[in-house]
Parts: structure tokens; sequence; C-alpha cells
């Protein structure tokens, strides 16, 4: 059944993509990087497992139900606040269904990787001096579990969670809130993010530097944005 929802989710999300569009970038003209992390920083399987697998099998062995009907449920859970700060908050859902997301998130944290060439544009970008933020959508007890499972967190300026802000990254509202706290210039901003609907918005708000993470997943292939500049991997940004 697992591969069976794999296939799904991979034939979804190709029927989305695009043809490549290469970026152009001339990083003198850019004082500040912000990095998503899930899909972008980090490889998305682990959130993917999680969400659609792991955890369908527990709440089905809760409730006594097939591994199907559990997911069939929860993905309805999911569709209803899809986009908003209750899709990543851990205390929502554990309160919602009745189960410990942290300590389940916890026993499979093997899966948590941080994707290839990550370490080194991290490296290039304080090397050129900018100001470098994580900002995520992802729950603080998420976060916690991730950046001390990779130790990544230490590379930042700052590293800031969505519910800080009070808005989640799709939300427009959510880029006015984050400039006030980081006072950034936001045509001298870059934002990489695997998610096409936070760019979006990014770039109504007038972020100058928009760039689609389109290897998201180890276990998906790459799907392009028809509207940004794509990237395999962050090697492609380093020049």
């Amino acid at each position: 059944m697992h591969d069976i929802q794999e296939k799904k989710t991979v034939e979804s999300v190709e029927q989305q993509c695009g043809d490549k569009i290469n970026p152009d970038l001339c990083w003198d003209d850019v004082d500040t990087v912000i990095l998503d992390m899930d899909g972008t920083l980090l490889d998305k399987h682990f959130d993917d497992y999680f969400w659609n697998v792991y955890l369908p099998e527990h709440y089905a062995l809760l409730h006594n139900i097939s591994v199907d009907e559990a997911s069939e449920r929860l993905q309805t859970r999911y569709q209803a606040v899809e986009n908003s700060l209750q899709w990543a908050d851990l205390e929502y859902w554990s309160h919602t269904l009745n189960l410990d997301l942290p300590e389940l998130k916890l026993r499979i944290n093997h899966l948590i990787g941080v994707h290839p060439y990550v370490i080194e544009f991290l490296e290039f970008c304080l090397k050129k001096r900018k100001q470098l933020y994580l900002v995520t959508n992802a729950h603080s007890q998420s976060l916690s579990i991730k950046l001390e499972k990779t130790a990544i967190g230490a590379w930042f300026d700052r590293v800031i969670c969505a519910e800080e802000v009070g808005f989640a990254k799709e939300e427009p509202a959510f880029w006015p809130g984050l400039q006030d706290m980081l006072e950034f210039i936001p045509e001298k901003t870059l934002l990489a993010d695997d998610t096409e609907k936070v760019l979006h918005v990014a770039d109504a708000f007038g972020l100058g530097y928009l760039i689609h993470v389109a290897h998201s997943s180890s276990r998906r292939p790459s799907c392009y944005s028809t509207t940004y500049p794509s990237i395999d991997y962050f090697k492609e940004l380093i020049r």
C-alpha cells in the first residue's frame, strides 16, 4: 500500500511541473538570504513518510480501522487546515488525534537528513557576508527535533518559526510581519523555498530574488516551477 501511496503522490506532483528555469543571480545585489527548512534544506521524505504513512498506521491502530480508512480521514483533516499555522502545529494535532506527535517523530528521527550541498551553500553565504535566516512553518517542537538531529541552526543569524510571526508563510500578512522582525530590504532579499505558493505570496510582497527548490524529497523526481527559477541542489547558486 505504501508504494501505491507514493506513486499517487509522485503522479500528482509531476502533473504540476514545468520546464526548468535556471536562476540568473548577481550576488552583489543580495543582502539577505531567507531559507525554508523542510524540503529546502532538509529532505522532505521524513515529513512525507510521517504524515502519509507512519501517522496513519498509528491512527488506524488507535481506532481499530484499516490504514486506508485512517489515511482518508487524516487527509480530510489535513486539507481543512492547509496553508495555516494549525497545519504544522504539533500540539493541535496531538490534541485532535489523541496521539503524541513529538514522540512519534522522535521514533523515526533517523529519517531526518540534510540535502546535498546545503552546508557548502551556507558556508558560501557566510563568506559573502549575507544576513542568513532560517524561516519555517514548522512548529517549534518539530524545529527543535530537526535542529538537534542536523545541527544546522548554528549557521544562521536567526531561526524563526512562523508561529512567532502569527501567520503561515502562505498568508500575505506573514511577510510584513517578518520584515518588522528582521528589518530586511525586500528588493535585496533572496528567498529559497520548495513551496510555490509561498514564493507567489513573497513575490507579491516584493522580495527581489525567488528560488524554487525542485528536488524537495530524495524519493521523488524534481518538479520545476512554471513561474520561478528552480534548482535541484544549492550548488547551482554557488558562484
